[in-house]
């Protein structure tokens, strides 16, 4: 594994743990170049997914891409990062043993909504203005007023 730090090429595992979700597998390493300490996650994959976007484009799934769509829309509102994990890690294995190679992002988008609904209804509705490309308030207006509060509201 490279160095963060000094981009030396090999490192020593000093600890290995699973995550709280055991969805993947910590491992703390140190540099044998600079002596650095870092940590690294390691995840299943099973099995590669290219994302399609709009006009036919095509990218490889990114689950950092994901998880940071996510965490945006949940930003202050207190939503605990497990949770978020767990959503995240959720779409990433429905996506993957859907048993297709190649996603529509739109998909992905609809997995991430209906999981945001479940969990705050305010990050949902932030996610959908993107996804759903509000351009006026008055789109908000229209879809906030189809929302209904849910229970699972971080209540910030």
């Amino acid at each position: 594994m490279r160095c963060p730090y000094c981009a030396h090429d090999d490192s020593q595992v000093k600890d290995s743990r699973p995550t709280e979700d055991s969805a993947a597998i910590r491992r703390r390493r140190q540099c044998e170049g600079c002596g650095a300490r870092f940590t690294t996650f390691e995840r299943v994959q099973l099995r590669e997914v290219t994302v399609v976007k709009s006009g036919d484009r095509r990218e490889p799934f990114d689950r950092m891409k994901l998880e940071q769509s996510v965490a945006l829309a949940c930003r202050k509102r207190g939503v605990e990062q497990d949770r978020l994990d767990r959503l995240v890690s959720g779409i990433q294995r429905q996506v993957e043993t859907a048993g297709e190679s190649e996603v529509p992002s739109s998909r992905i988008g609809a997995l991430v909504m209906d999981g945001l609904r479940q969990i705050d209804s305010v990050a949902y509705i932030r996610f959908a203005s993107v996804y759903r490309d509000f351009s006026e308030a008055r789109d908000f207006e229209e879809f906030a007023s189809s929302v209904k509060d849910v229970g699972g509201d971080a209540g910030v």
